[in-house]
């Protein structure tokens, strides 16, 4: 028997991720075996469920993974767990799409966490409001948790405010210590290991839940689980040097997991470290990250920059996402004005900005597939006369394509791609003629 939930609230900063981590952490502390994911292309959310829960975190979204896919994720992980966690994205109803939209086609329900720290009986309608909206449309919402509450008589307010058939479930208190953000979110959970013992002891003290909270939820029926699609080996034989440090984290693991069932051997390493790149190997993958937090140390670490370029130029395969593209440039401008020299490859500056460049799920249509996948980035690339973009990816909703340069065996973007939407466009990248 397995039970399931989808924390949502309102909009984002919330505190559904610190909500999910601790209800990880109590269920954990009282024997369960968790498993949690995240809706939608996110990166940072799902380090901070792996660290809670201490098992691998996927990400769950219609469009971008597939109905059929996300049903074998879930199914997959019920039959090792007690509970599933999932995490929204946004809003509940925001996007397409949305997390509300997930939970109805998966049957899932859903939890409200709605920071109260400047409500008081609003509270009450907005919940109300959030479950009566999503009736028409399947959203089965089963109890409200309130966020940054002050004292027990603020979560008395709170809680009187809910109507009839709207369960309290209880409430975080302020906590002394939470998780810390930066522009893309979250501080990345590898940078906070000495302090998180700390920070889980607080969201544990904060968690207020009512005695029915988790007793009242009924079991979860997972889907059956369906034949898993063969996987051509179209990548056998190949070994794919993946860069992962804190500057190169961003990856999704399903990503990973697709170019070992197609065949290849991955080879991590740290560029941070100035580690070069192995000799033995026949493509490079650089994720997005932060290189712009570590471009003073990356411009320094000449073994791994000759390395790229040595690789480059002996036309074997780079696939660069997002602060890989950048490290691809010639120059980094962070945001101080400071030009970090970078390995050269593409004829152009990155450039860092203060504001959001780009956002929202895109796809890359070409002859061997369309490549699903999301834009979330500050920094810009100021090409030379001589770099064109080769194609250009469509954004699923909003916001204006995003260029996708080839130089050589060199493909970089700011976009991000999911691999197993279009299995024949990433062996032909990554694949060494």
């Amino acid at each position: 028997m397995v039970h399931a939930v989808l924390i949502a609230g309102p909009a984002s900063g919330q505190g559904k991720t610190m909500l999910t981590c601790a209800l990880a952490r109590r269920l954990r502390a009282q024997g369960q075996r968790v498993r949690a994911f995240k809706v939608g292309p996110d990166f940072i959310d799902p380090g901070h469920l792996a660290a809670a829960t201490d098992a691998p975190v996927r990400n769950l979204d219609l469009w971008m993974v597939g109905e059929t896919e996300c049903r074998r994720e879930l199914a997959r992980a019920a039959a090792q767990a007690d509970w599933l966690l999932v995490e929204g994205a946004m809003g509940l109803y925001d996007g397409s799409p949305s997390a509300a939209d997930l939970a109805a086609r998966l049957g899932l329900p859903v939890l409200l966490v709605i920071d109260a720290g400047a409500m008081a009986e609003t509270f009450g309608a907005l919940a109300l409001g959030l479950q009566m909206h999503g009736h028409a449309r399947g959203v089965r919402v089963i109890g409200a948790l309130a966020n940054r509450v002050a004292s027990p008589g603020h979560a008395r307010m709170l809680a009187g405010s809910l109507p009839p058939g709207l369960p309290w479930w209880g409430h975080l208190s302020r906590a002394s210590r939470t998780l810390p953000e930066r522009h893309l979110g979250l501080v990345q959970v590898q940078e906070l290991q000495a302090s998180l013992p700390g920070v889980w002891a607080a969201l544990d003290a904060a968690l207020v839940l009512e005695a029915h909270a988790l007793t009242s939820l009924t079991a979860w029926q997972p889907p059956p689980l369906e034949a898993e699609p063969m996987i051509e080996p179209l990548l056998a034989g190949q070994r794919i040097a993946v860069a992962r440090d804190a500057a190169f984290s961003f990856c999704y693991e399903a990503n990973l997991d697709m170019l070992r069932a197609m065949g290849a051997e991955v080879q991590p390493f740290s560029p941070l470290a100035d580690e070069a790149i192995p000799a033995d190997a026949d493509a490079i993958y650089l994720p997005g990250g932060y290189p712009e937090l570590h471009a003073a140390a990356l411009s320094e670490c000449q073994r791994f920059m000759h390395s790229l370029r040595e690789h480059h130029a002996m036309g074997r395969p780079i696939v660069a996402e997002c602060g890989g593209m950048m490290v691809c440039a010639r120059e980094l401008r962070t945001l101080d004005g400071t030009h970090h020299p970078m390995a050269g490859l593409l004829d152009a500056v990155a450039v860092m900005g203060e504001r959001l460049a780009g956002i929202g799920l895109h796809h890359w249509d070409t002859p061997l597939g369309s490549l699903r996948g999301h834009v979330f980035h500050y920094g810009r690339l100021e090409a030379g006369p001589a770099l064109r973009p080769s194609h250009l990816t469509q954004p699923r909703r909003y916001g204006g394509p995003e260029a996708v340069y080839q130089q050589g065996r060199l493909t970089a973007s700011f976009f991000h791609g999911y691999f197993a939407s279009a299995p024949k466009l990433v062996a032909e990248l990554f694949l060494r003629r």
